[in-house]
């Protein structure tokens, strides 16, 4: 499997609306930000959308791995 670059605004979106998660006050607004991000994203690198998002949460929820 390639590598999959996840640019910054990526990883600021994931992260606000992780936050907001883990505060109990995910908005759909947020959620669908990153659904609508992660899907542009990964069709403009030729990339599987669910590997994208797999990639993004890891380096958000788990940076040390």
């Amino acid at each position: 499997m390639a590598d999959i670059v996840i640019p910054p605004h990526l990883i600021a979106l994931e992260s606000t609306a992780w936050a907001e998660q883990q505060a109990g006050a995910l908005t759909v607004e947020s959620a669908a930000a990153v659904q609508q991000a992660i899907t542009e994203h990964a069709k403009a690198a030729k990339v599987s959308r669910y590997e994208v998002e797999r990639e993004l949460k890891r380096q958000v929820r788990h940076p040390e791995s």
